[in-house]
């Protein structure tokens, strides 16, 4: 992420933050602040934007694209925490504690990713209120995000798995740029769920024939989002 054509202009980087709830809510100074300081880049599908046990120096958010946060050991194998789609924000766990990064943030798509410092982020931290309140509903919605994925992955079948790994990229307060239609290939949705893309295809086959879903070619349209969210809990 440092290849300076890959940076996103000063002006652009205005629109993208003034596209963000949180950043609207700050008094003048404080948006002053953030914009002098961050910066956004574009990446590539496959792109590293964060290494587990590096120093966590920034605030990461999503404009487009689709990130994943996991652990890769030293054999290749990985798993996966969650998917954060545009709209999303993360990281700020870490940054809070100045601690190392506890995973790693890979480009699952190509992305426009936004970066605020620590030093900015501890700032707002301090003295701006509305910040301080989005950031405790971050760390909220967020734990219980974890706290449903392990209870999904370990007593879901694999259909419920993968129509519950859909569902959490609507959460309203973590991902309020989600779009109904996703474009994210069956490779990428097993990325999320730790399952095969045909094990992935045949879920979504089995949702698609419920009308819960519509499927086309690296796209997913949900139809009845109420049923998504519902599919499977039945199990638990």
């Amino acid at each position: 992420m440092s290849d300076v054509s890959n940076i996103v202009s000063a002006g652009e980087l205005a629109d993208l933050f003034r596209a963000r709830a949180w950043f609207g809510a700050l008094e003048a100074s404080h948006q002053d602040l953030v914009l002098a300081t961050s910066r956004a880049e574009r990446v590539d599908s496959g792109a590293w934007i964060a290494r587990r046990n590096a120093p966590s120096d920034y605030w990461l958010g999503v404009h487009t694209g689709l990130l994943k946060l996991a652990i890769y050991n030293e054999s290749g194998r990985s798993c996966t925490f969650s998917g954060v789609p545009p709209g999303g924000w993360f990281g700020e766990g870490s940054v809070i504690k100045r601690e190392l990064r506890k995973y790693d943030v890979v480009a699952i798509q190509p992305s426009v990713v936004m970066l605020v410092p620590s030093a900015t982020f501890h700032a707002l931290l301090s003295a701006s209120l509305p910040f301080s309140h989005f950031v405790i509903g971050q760390l909220n919605d967020r734990m219980g995000e974890f706290i449903a994925s392990i209870q999904n992955h370990r007593l879901l079948d694999a259909n419920a798995r993968v129509a519950q790994s859909l569902a959490q990229l609507f959460n309203p307060r973590l991902y309020p740029s989600t779009d109904l239609t996703l474009a994210i290939s069956q490779e990428e949705l097993g990325y999320l769920t730790g399952l095969s893309r045909q094990r992935v295809n045949q879920a979504l086959q089995a949702l698609a024939d419920l009308g819960i879903l519509a499927l086309a070619y690296n796209q997913i349209k949900v139809l009845d989002l109420d049923r998504l969210r519902q599919y499977g809990l039945d199990q638990i």
